[in-house]
Order: C-alpha cells, then structure tokens, then sequence
C-alpha cells in the first residue's frame, strides 16, 4: 500500500461515525464501543473525529473531544485506532498531524492524550516525532481492561501533553544522544533471559547518573513479552512506574525518545530533563 493513497478528512455524518463505532469494535474486540450520538454531540460541540481512508474503506479513526482544566480549554484526544492489515505503515502520525492542523483551525493550543508508556512505537511517534512532553505518571487509569490490546495488566499510562503551536523538529533530541551514552547511562539496568526477552532489575532513585539528563529503558516489543511471558510484562509494569512516578515527583520530564536502531539490544530509551 502506498500511504500517499491515503485520505485523511474530517467526519461528521451519522452514517460517517457508525462505520467509525464498527471499526473501533473490530480492533479492540469488544461490544460496547463509543455510540455514535456520543461522538456525533462531540463533533457539534468542539470535538473532532477524524478517518482515514484507502481506496474507500475506513482503516483508521481517531476521537478527541473538549476538555477543560479550570484554567484553560484543551482538546483531548481519546482514542486512535488502526485496522490491523494497515497498522506499522505510518498512518497514525498521518492521523495525529491532521488533529494538529485541524485543532489549530478551531483554536486549540495543546492537545492531551494517554498511552501506555511501554509501548516503545507509541513512544517513538508521541515523544521522539510529535514532540509531545510528559510530567505525569497514572497508574492504572482506567482499571482492568479486558478487551485484546490490554488484559492481565494494569492500564498505566502516561499524560501527554502536545502544545500544538510549538514547532519542534521530528526527533532532534533523541539524537542528540550518542547510544553508547545512553546505554552507560540507564536509570535500569537490564539483560536478556534464555528467551531473547528483555528483563529488568531493581533499581533506587538514590543513585542517578548526574543531575541534568535520565534514560529509562523500555522493551523495543512489549507486546511479545506479554503475549509470551505475563510475569515479565508485570515486572517491567511495576519497575517503570517506581521510576516513572519517582523521577515526576522530582520535577523530571520526559522530554525526548531514544530509538536504538541495533537490533540486538531489545530496548528503546526515554529521556528526561528538569522541567
């Protein structure tokens, strides 16, 4: 498939936002997706959905509505789903650059949204590409999810915070790092079991390299390890949150995504500064 042929556009009929409640239900498996006068009252009121297309076919949508936070308006951006035989072909940064053009039309300055901060290509796309920045750590947002992208864990994620009117060059910051420094200087040590999997050791927050820059590594394929080994996938869970959630409460920021590119090293990086 040839992305170019993909068509990207705002939806707005109720015949338009059923295809997208059909679609949402075949990739999570699940029954009680979003109803349509849900999203088609969001649309009228300062939310958006948008779909993508291949010759005719909805293979992609995303749903964000208005979000306020005492202070400020916000969109928030709920939920971004892709057909599985169109998923890893780029389609979802697609998505998310048409929400930026179409939030600045309708006079949003920054967009929030949640994702699992282990899964390394929402990383990659989030924080090394959007730019997006990160200074909160929920554990367990939404419960136990039982649908097929998120059961036997906990749902934590990460707040994403992507001030839209900022410019920032798709992954400058995390090349600025060279990989072996970035190895040295991991927040977690880790290794790899008789598996090929990556697993994760103890670690303290008494002990951080310098005061100016953190990496804490994340599996390059969460996913295999909790389709494959459920205790693994726990053990990265409850590790990243301690340094997640210890390194926010200390004023650190995820700033940054580093993807190592040898594929013999299982693990990305993310990298934080002081706010």
């Amino acid at each position: 498939m040839n992305t170019k042929e993909i068509e990207i556009r705002s939806l707005y009929t109720i015949a338009e936002l059923e295809e997208v409640r059909r679609l949402e239900s075949n990739i999570w498996g699940e029954s009680d997706s979003i109803p349509t006068h849900q999203t088609i009252t969001a649309v009228k009121n300062g939310g958006l959905v948008l779909g993508a297309y291949c010759s005719g076919q909805l293979i992609a949508f995303q749903y964000s509505f208005p979000g306020f936070d005492g202070q400020s308006v916000y969109l928030c951006s709920h939920i971004l789903g892709t057909d599985i035989q169109f998923r890893n072909k780029g389609i979802g940064e697609k998505l998310k650059l048409a929400q930026r053009d179409e939030a600045l039309k309708l006079g949003y300055s920054l967009i929030t949204w949640t994702y699992d901060p282990l899964e390394s290509i929402n990383g990659y796309l989030n924080i090394g590409k959007l730019g997006g920045v990160v200074s909160t750590y929920l554990p367990n947002c939404y419960g136990e999810m039982e649908d097929l992208l998120n059961s036997g864990l906990p749902s934590d994620r990460f707040l994403v915070e992507w001030h839209i009117g900022d410019e920032k060059p798709a992954d400058t910051f995390g090349n600025a790092f060279d990989q072996d420094f970035v190895l040295t200087n991991s927040l977690l040590q880790w290794g790899v079991n008789n598996k090929g999997l990556p697993v994760v050791l103890p670690f303290t927050l008494k002990d951080l390299h310098n005061d100016t820059v953190q990496f804490v590594p994340v599996p390059k394929n969460y996913r295999t390890i909790r389709e494959t080994d459920i205790r693994l996938a726990s053990d990265w869970r409850m590790q990243t949150r301690d340094a997640f959630s210890g390194l926010f409460s200390q004023g650190w920021q995820v700033s940054g995504f580093k993807k190592i590119s040898n594929p013999e090293i299982p693990v990305n990086f993310y990298i934080l500064t002081k706010q």
